[in-house]
């Protein structure tokens, strides 16, 4: 089985070595763990997996190889007290859905939310007032509002205009290959050419040339020849992103081995004050917008990834962002970067015939003055046409 392991996951493209394999069997012939599934797993990850980026990839391999380890025979597991929490959740009707009302505006939810965290005592479930699970609350999670704020537990209406819960996203794997080809292609309209740099890549046509013109070997050199296109790639990871994750990570693959002078930043949602290179350092690492405005010139090209599925306060008000009090609007910041680059297309990985139902996407495609595609290949060859028109 140890053995299929390291065969599974070089096919999967993680150079896995044999001395990483022997150093695996070395600790656990040392037991430098407890004799645990979960501790195998960790000890397996740390051993084999040097880039972040691998990990979703690392996950899917262990339980292919492992698959039933942790569901042996004699093995004890606790019911999750959440599991036993949801039993009681009620589940309405479309006609008892409809007759629920929100709480109205912004700023009367968030007004409402401080009133119920200042009079509530106690944790409660099933309501239609208080924090807590199931129920018609505005407030908590696990049941149903038309909006509201949502406070641990995971989406399940997509209805929430803010999110009290440190969320765990992970970076797009930029080695994916996997039906990226088309992608390829499509991408290829945006290159222009242009050799710069040092000489250091031999001009055959002028050397033999030369050559012929001098009567002794004439050896001519030029610089590399190279797509001088310059790209900002600005990307939504989490939530309602989690289902597009592999599209995206084709079209992340293919624009880093198209475009050698790219940058690509990280958002959630809509853009604000800050980005950020890494999910797993997204709160303790971030780059102030600001600094990428004046860092990047003009000349580059910027492309949105992300499916605008939002509440419309994320991008229109103050302190809308679902993870954060901001400052100042999303649409200020998404207006700030059309500004400052002219070339500027989002590219929508949610079906475009569904944008017409999605509020916040209609307010996402209106700042971007329409240059909003969706992310296929007849989206992606009309979005590159539109970066390379001349203005």
């Amino acid at each position: 089985m140890m053995l299929n392991f390291l065969d599974a996951l070089r096919a999967a493209g993680i150079p896995a070595s044999i001395k990483e394999h022997l150093l695996l069997l070395e600790a656990l012939d040392r037991d430098v763990i407890e004799r645990r599934p979960e501790d195998f797993y960790y000890l397996a990850r740390a051993t084999y997996v040097k880039d972040e980026g691998l990990i979703d990839r690392f996950d899917q391999v262990f339980a292919r190889v492992f698959k039933g380890l942790l569901g042996q025979d004699g093995v004890e597991a606790e019911i999750p007290e959440e599991w036993l929490r949801l039993v009681a959740e009620k589940f309405l009707s479309p006609e008892e859905m409809e007759k629920i009302k929100s709480l109205g505006d912004w700023d009367a939810i968030m007004k409402t939310l401080k009133e119920r965290l200042e009079e509530q005592k106690e944790r409660h479930q099933g309501g239609s007032k208080w924090i807590g699970t199931g129920g018609t609350s505005p407030f908590g999670h696990g049941g149903y509002n038309p909006e509201g704020v949502r406070i641990g537990g995971e989406s399940r209406h997509k209805r929430a205009i803010k999110v009290w819960e440190k969320r765990e996203f992970a970076n797009l794997d930029s080695n994916r290959e996997i039906g990226t080809r088309n992608i390829k292609v499509a991408l290829r309209r945006l290159r222009r050419f242009a050799r710069e740099g040092a000489a250091d890549e031999l001009d055959l046509d002028a050397t033999i040339r030369g050559t012929a013109r001098q009567g002794w070997l004439d050896i001519r050199m030029r610089p590399e020849r190279h797509n001088a296109v310059k790209l900002l790639l600005f990307l939504d990871v989490g939530g309602s992103m989690d289902p597009h994750i592999k599209l995206c990570e084709e079209l992340f693959s293919a624009a880093t081995s198209e475009f050698k002078n790219m940058e690509f930043f990280y958002f959630h949602n809509c853009l604000y004050e800050g980005v950020w290179k890494d999910n797993r350092r997204r709160f303790a690492e971030r780059t102030p917008t600001w600094d990428v405005l004046h860092k990047y010139g003009h000349d580059y090209k910027v492309i949105f990834v992300g499916d605008a599925a939002m509440s419309p306060y994320e991008i229109s008000h103050p302190g809308g962002s679902v993870e954060h009090m901001n400052e100042e609007a999303g649409a200020v910041w998404l207006q700030r970067v059309a500004h400052t680059y002219p070339a500027t297309v989002w590219l929508n990985p949610a079906p475009a015939e569904h944008w017409g139902y999605s509020q916040s996407t209609r307010i996402i495609r209106d700042l971007m003055n329409e240059r909003m595609y969706p992310l296929t290949l007849e989206g992606l060859d009309d979005a590159m046409r539109e970066l390379t028109r001349k203005r």
